[in-house]
């Protein structure tokens, strides 16, 4: 026969521990959801996982040897910039004087903070959706888990992005003061490049700054151009923003699919979009194809009156460009978006030396007049329908 007051004693038990469990599930789960939101990403580590990686890099640079090849750069600048702004007709006043030499961890540093003001303005939102007030340790925990996942994402990729980025004009394109931007040069990487195509160093850095320092005269000589690419910049995120939580299974599967390099017309990221995300997409896609091509053919163009031997430098670098990647290369390539950098190099060079040789130099200027004269979908493989719809001309281009 059962004992009713030791039946009373394990239930009140029970019922204690239950209780405590459920207050410290509570507890937990408070504590969780306070940790998840403090972001998405954890920019300390970012910049830790990918500077980890790059210290595999070969070519690294004490901080003594980065702060002597400044006047090298300082040299380069000195030529380009005149020569630049007398070939395009504009003056650029104090781009010398913001030039930045880093080795490929500064370069890490700068773009994960861009990378982080551009995420903060998701987070809020976004959090909203995974970490819902009062929603628990469930959603709380998993939030931390798919931050430690994107944390390290994130940084393998900045990673994989440092040891190959040559230079940058860095350009905040949605900070709340219009500054200007400053030129970065990532010397180890330069070094290394140079060294592989077998090419002079000296010349080589001259020709990578007149490609940044046009990217410089693109924006600084057409205020108007940083706040059309912000507006719409600001648009997608917005967009993405409210549309994040529909992500479905079927759209993961089309991302995964792309990723492989699965034929396709779209990119990854265009089947991940609505028409009117698709439409902005597109509409910057032709213009960051003009601002790439516009320098690639400036390097080349203006190159041969200030580069010693430019036509060997260029002809060894567009080689590597379009070499054959690996299958992970490839991969990471389409994931970041470079895949897309790379066709936007090759289409835009062709567009505008097209432009050059129907237009001459007034064509080339109409091509920053504003807004309404940059090319629209469809025009940068086919220029001239540019040409007819800005100039008039219905020659050949």
């Amino acid at each position: 026969m059962t004992n009713p007051r030791r039946d009373d004693r394990l239930w009140q038990a029970g019922f204690l521990v239950g209780s405590a469990l459920g207050a410290a599930v509570t507890v937990l789960g408070r504590r969780a959801e306070r940790s998840a939101r403090r972001g998405l990403v954890d920019w300390t580590q970012v910049e830790a996982v990918a500077v980890g990686r790059l210290r595999k890099a070969p070519g690294t640079l004490t901080p003594a040897e980065l702060r002597a090849s400044e006047a090298s750069y300082a040299a380069a600048m000195a030529v380009v910039v005149p020569r630049l702004s007398s070939a395009l007709g504009t003056e650029l006043p104090g781009i010398v004087d913001r030039v930045g030499v880093v080795d490929r961890a500064g370069w890490v540093r700068a773009n994960a903070a861009s990378f982080g003001d551009l995420i903060g303005r998701l987070e809020g939102q976004l959090l909203d959706q995974v970490v819902p007030a009062g929603g628990g340790l469930v959603p709380a925990t998993l939030a931390i888990a798919n931050r430690w996942v994107t944390t390290h994402q994130i940084g393998y990729l900045l990673g994989f992005m440092g040891a190959r980025v040559l230079g940058q004009y860095d350009l905040a394109l949605l900070a709340a003061e219009s500054a200007p931007g400053r030129l970065l040069f990532v010397e180890e990487n330069i070094r290394q490049t140079a060294r592989v195509l077998d090419v002079p160093l000296d010349p080589f850095r001259t020709w990578i700054a007149l490609h940044e320092t046009t990217h410089a005269f693109e924006f600084e000589a057409h205020p108007w151009l940083r706040p059309y690419l912000a507006e719409r910049l600001e648009r997608q995120l917005s967009a993405f923003s409210n549309g994040a939580a529909s992500l479905s299974r079927d759209g993961l599967k089309r991302l995964g699919r792309s990723l492989r390099g699965e034929a396709g017309a779209e990119h990854w990221m265009e089947r991940l979009m609505d028409s009117e995300q698709r439409r902005l997409f597109r509409e910057t896609q032709a213009v960051m194809s003009l601002l790439e091509g516009f320098s690639d053919f400036v390097m080349d163009e203006y190159g041969r009156d200030l580069v010693p031997g430019v036509e060997r430098i260029s002809e060894r670098f567009h080689a590597r460009r379009d070499q054959k990647k690996t299958g992970v290369e490839r991969a990471v390539m389409r994931l970041i978006g470079m895949d897309l950098k790379m066709e936007q190099y090759r289409k835009g060079e062709k567009f505008v030396a097209a432009i050059a040789r129907a237009g001459g130099p007034s064509a080339l200027n109409q091509l920053w007049a504003g807004p309404d004269s940059l090319p629209r979908e469809g025009e940068i493989e086919a220029p001239e329908r540019w040409l007819a719809r800005v100039t008039g001309s219905r020659r050949d281009a």
